[in-house]
C-alpha cells in the first residue's frame, strides 16, 4: 500500500507540474496578446492623434481598443462621432443627415464621392447615432455650431456642404451664423428650408397638428413611429404599385432607435419651426437644390421651390414622382447629380 501511495503521489505531483506549466504558457500567450493589442491600439491612437483629419477637439482621442471611433468634443462637452472617407488630399465634402437618422443614411453618396477622389466627412448630429445625447441644446443653433466646430477642428477649407432634410436646415443655419468663408459650394437635398410650419406668412406650410402628432407618437411608441414612417411616406412605399424594401425600412428604424429619445423629440421642433429665410438670403456660393415632387414629408412647394426664390442663383433639380428619401430610392441619380455639381 505504501508503494502504491508513493506512485500515486508521484503521478499527482507530475500532473500538477504539467498543469502549472500549461497555465504558465497560457499566461505568457495572453500577456503577449495583450501587449500586441496594446501596441496596436497605441500605434493607431498615435497615428490618428498626429493626423489633423482624425484629431479630436480639444485633443482627447475617444474610443477604445485597436479601432477607436473618431470623435470631436464640442465646447459644451458634447461628443460628435464622424467618418472621414476618401483621399486625405481630396476636395472636402461634408454631408449633414436628416431626422431621426445618422451619418449612415448618406453612405451611398459618401461612398460614391469618396471613390471619385473627394474627401467626404459625415457626422452624427448631437443626440443622434453614435454621438452623445445631451439633455439640452437640441436646436438648430447648436447643430450649426457643432458643424462649425467640426470644420474648424479639422481645419477644413473650400468645403462643399450638403444637407438632407433636417440637415439642410443645419447647413442653412451654419451659413447664417458662421458665413461662407470656409465654403465652396452648398447643396439642399429634400431639405426643410425655408420653413416647414404653416404660419400666416407661410400658408403653404404644414399645420402644427402634424408635428404635434409626431411628438405624441414619439412618446407613445417611438419604435413603431419610425417603422410607420419608413414603411409609409418616407420612401413612398405607401403609394400604389410601390415595392417596399425591408432593408431600407430596417435601416431607417435602426438609425432612428440609436438616437436619444429626448434628442429626437426636441428635434421635431427644431426642424419644423425654425425659420431659415434670412439664412438662405446669405447663400452666396454655387448652390444645388434637389427635391422629389412627390415628397410627402417635406412638400416641395414650401421647401425647394420657396428656397429657390430666396436663392435665385441656385440650380433646382426636381425628381418626378420621387419621395422624400431620395438618398436611397434615387441614389444613383443623386450620386451623379452631386458629382456633376462638384466637378462643374
Amino acid at each position: 500500500m505504501t508503494n502504491q501511495h508513493a506512485r500515486h503521489d508521484r503521478r499527482e505531483g507530475e500532473a500538477a507540474e504539467a498543469r502549472t506549466a500549461d497555465e504558465a504558457a497560457v499566461m505568457v500567450l495572453a500577456s503577449r496578446r495583450s501587449l500586441l493589442l496594446s501596441g496596436a491600439a497605441f500605434t493607431a491612437a498615435a497615428t490618428l492623434a498626429s493626423d489633423p483629419a482624425h484629431a479630436t477637439h480639444p485633443g482627447t482621442l475617444a474610443g477604445t481598443g485597436a479601432t477607436p471611433m473618431p470623435r470631436l468634443t464640442t465646447r459644451d462637452h458634447v461628443e460628435i462621432y464622424f467618418k472621414d472617407w476618401g483621399p486625405s488630399n481630396g476636395e472636402v465634402v461634408i454631408l449633414s443627415h436628416g431626422w431621426p437618422l445618422s451619418s449612415d443614411s448618406w453612405e451611398a453618396q459618401a461612398f460614391h464621392l469618396a471613390s471619385n477622389g473627394f474627401r467626404v466627412i459625415t457626422h452624427d448630429r448631437r443626440g443622434h447615432g453614435r454621438s452623445s445625447q445631451p439633455w439640452d441644446g437640441n436646436d438648430m443653433d447648436h447643430y450649426a455650431d457643432d458643424l462649425a466646430q467640426v470644420i474648424e477642428a479639422l481645419d477644413l477649407r473650400a468645403v462643399s456642404l450638403f444637407g438632407f432634410s433636417t440637415g439642410g436646415g443645419e447647413v442653412a443655419r451654419y451659413v447664417g451664423r458662421h458665413g461662407t468663408g470656409r465654403v465652396a459650394r452648398l447643396g439642399l437635398i429634400s431639405a426643410v428650408p425655408p420653413l416647414m410650419l404653416q404660419t400666416e406668412a407661410n400658408p403653404g406650410g404644414l399645420p402644427i397638428a402634424v408635428f404635434d402628432g409626431l411628438r405624441a407618437a414619439s412618446i407613445a411608441d417611438r419604435s413603431k413611429l419610425y417603422q410607420d414612417i419608413a414603411s409609409g411616406p418616407f420612401f413612398g412605399f405607401n403609394r400604389p404599385g410601390a415595392t417596399p424594401s425591408q432593408g431600407m425600412i430596417d435601416s431607417f428604424w435602426l438609425q432612428g432607435m440609436m438616437g436619444g429619445h429626448k434628442n429626437t423629440y426636441d428635434s421635431i421642433k427644431a426642424f419644423s419651426e425654425t425659420d431659415f429665410t434670412d439664412d438662405l438670403r446669405k447663400f452666396d456660393k454655387p448652390t444645388l437644390i434637389v427635391h422629389g415632387d412627390d415628397d410627402q414629408v417635406v412638400p416641395i412647394d414650401a421647401a425647394a421651390r420657396a428656397a429657390k426664390r430666396l436663392v435665385p442663383h441656385a440650380g433646382l433639380r426636381v425628381y418626378a414622382g420621387a419621395p422624400h428619401g431620395i438618398t436611397d430610392t434615387h441614389k444613383q441619380k443623386l450620386n451623379d447629380d452631386m458629382l456633376s455639381f462638384l466637378q462643374s
